[in-house]
């Protein structure tokens, strides 16, 4: 076990628990930096001559697509919270509710496109790859939007809205169905004052393996992430040599932690979003405002780079 797995799998325990995690004197000397620069042109300096790109996504850069978070006040769907529902218990006591509350989801998330950030990320993979360099976005969204926007080195390390997994087989399967079975044509409406639908069981999503009750292939409050994706998370966090951290609040773990680790062995961290977080302070930038106006000039060719 290496270093970097090693100290994640040990912070995840600690914040579990609600304890603060140690700090060595080696990860203070790391961590008690200057205040983060804002120069873009330092970023820009630092972006040329990067080979291995890692970039973390979060709720924030979809929310200039007009995504809805489910966090903080009038973060509802009817009268509960996103965190009342996506639980494997909430599935067990109310699949039909849950379905509902996923299905409005994916049917509004149809009508949402990628904005400048998303495709500012594609297009700098896209072109560096040219260039024998590598861009790898790790995202803690959903919504498919970095996919739709051309991005493909994507870990979606919570899942995906349009992939369904088979609670009797596991078979994991990709669906874009608009509705993704008849029964729940029409259905989700998030009004307050909407009733449940109270949907058989059997005329929910089923699998066309065994038809046994497909659910979201999304990580559940409470579920621990897939194994497979952390090490390749893990991978690409150790061969980096430039991270943005880009529309997240830093608080959601063990994403949270990703940055920080990556920081504390000495690697340029640049933070976008529209306020500080918890991290900022580990950082080497700190670029405040929309993801959609900021990261798009961060991205951008730079005058070094030579295109064939």
């Amino acid at each position: 076990m290496n270093l970097f797995h090693f100290t994640t799998r040990r912070l995840v325990s600690q914040v579990y628990c609600g304890l603060k995690p140690p700090s060595s004197k080696k990860q203070r000397t790391c961590f008690e930096m200057a205040r983060p620069s804002s120069s873009m042109a330092d970023f820009r300096e630092v972006f040329a001559k990067a080979k291995h790109i890692a970039i973390i996504t979060g709720a924030g850069v979809s929310a200039e697509s007009g995504v809805p978070t489910f966090r903080g006040a009038g973060g509802y769907w009817r009268k509960w919270q996103a965190q009342e529902l996506a639980t494997p218990e909430a599935f067990a006591r109310n699949p039909s509710r849950v379905w509902e509350f996923y299905h409005y989801r994916r049917e509004l998330m149809m009508s949402k496109h990628p904005n400048p950030a998303h495709t500012a990320i594609a297009e700098c993979e896209a072109r560096l790859s040219k260039q024998g360099r590598s861009v790898v976005v790790i995202t803690q969204n959903i919504d498919e939007l970095h996919r739709k926007a051309g991005t493909k080195h994507l870990l979606e390390i919570h899942g995906s809205l349009f992939k369904t997994r088979c609670t009797s087989c596991g078979t994991v399967t990709a669906n874009h169905k608009s509705p993704i079975c008849p029964a729940l044509d029409g259905k989700g409406a998030p009004d307050p004052d909407a009733e449940d639908s109270q949907i058989p069981v059997e005329h929910l999503p089923r699998c066309e393996e065994c038809n046994g009750l497909l659910r979201p292939h999304v990580v559940w409050f409470g579920e621990t992430l897939d194994s497979d994706i952390l090490t390749e998370v893990e991978k690409e966090l150790e061969i980096c040599d430039l991270c943005l951290v880009v529309g997240t609040s830093s608080i959601v773990y063990p994403a949270a932690m990703f940055a920080p680790q990556v920081s504390a062995r000495g690697v340029a961290v640049a933070e976008f979003n529209m306020q500080s977080t918890p991290a900022t302070d580990r950082f080497r930038f700190h670029f405040s405002g929309p993801c959609g106006t900021t990261l798009p000039p961060a991205l951008a060719r730079h005058e070094t780079e030579i295109i064939s």
